[in-house]
């Protein structure tokens, strides 16, 4: 009996001086992970501040290639010669670099965010096709898609380029198909919203790069 009160008697004191001595050791840890928190949060800050900056550089540099090439790449100049069928269909041509330019609008041929032509544009492309065979007969026919530079949004397509393509191909279809073009005069390229014709600043000026342009290279 003398043994255990003994042992208890240790216990007892010992506790106190464990205690004590294990106290520091805690709010050492604590203060350890506090401090950890603490870089954490700074670092978080930091990312976010330099994501913050890289995404005002993409505007930015977006923004200046815009412009740059809306600068290269001019709107084609008005012929002389007019073409009833595509004044007919509202249809612009013009020349540019010394080729006959012909710019289609989305908006007579195709939805926003789709490549199915519109009946409105079937028509206007049979205008085109007329126009070629009439006036532009032994030429090949560069069908190239444009678009703006808004991003793709509620679209099967994953971005602008896939989209541009898939309306120059749908052009290419009808003008062979229904229009009676030979496929093997007709070359097609999708640029998406890499050669705009304005610079992408307003509504107005995005339609204008919203287009499939037909570019006819006279062969000798």
């Amino acid at each position: 009996m003398k043994h255990m009160t003994k042992l208890f008697l240790s216990f007892v004191v010992a506790a106190p001086f464990a205690a004590s001595c294990a106290a520091p050791q805690y709010k050492a840890a604590l203060d350890e992970q506090a401090q950890e928190n603490r870089q954490l949060r700074e670092e978080r800050a930091d990312l976010k501040g330099e994501n913050r900056d890289l995404a005002a550089q993409k505007d930015s540099l977006e923004t200046a290639l815009a412009e740059a090439n809306a600068r290269l790449l001019e709107e084609p100049t008005q012929s002389s010669t007019r073409l009833k069928d595509l004044d007919d269909a509202g249809v612009g041509y013009g020349m540019r670099d010394g080729r006959m330019v012909i710019s289609i609008p989305q908006e007579l041929t195709f939805g926003a965010g789709k490549a199915d032509l519109s009946d409105a544009g079937k028509k206007t492309l049979k205008a085109v096709a007329k126009t070629l065979q009439q006036n532009y007969a032994e030429g090949e026919y560069w069908i190239e898609g444009h678009t703006d530079n808004d991003p793709i949004s509620k679209s099967k397509f994953a971005t602008n380029r896939d989209l541009s393509l898939a309306r120059a191909m749908a052009v290419l279809h009808c003008l062979v198909n229904d229009g009676g073009i030979a496929d093997g005069q007709c070359v097609v390229t999708g640029w998406g919203p890499y050669r705009p014709v304005s610079a992408n600043n307003s509504a107005k000026n995005k339609a204008k790069n919203r287009r499939v342009e037909i570019i006819v290279e006279m062969r000798n």
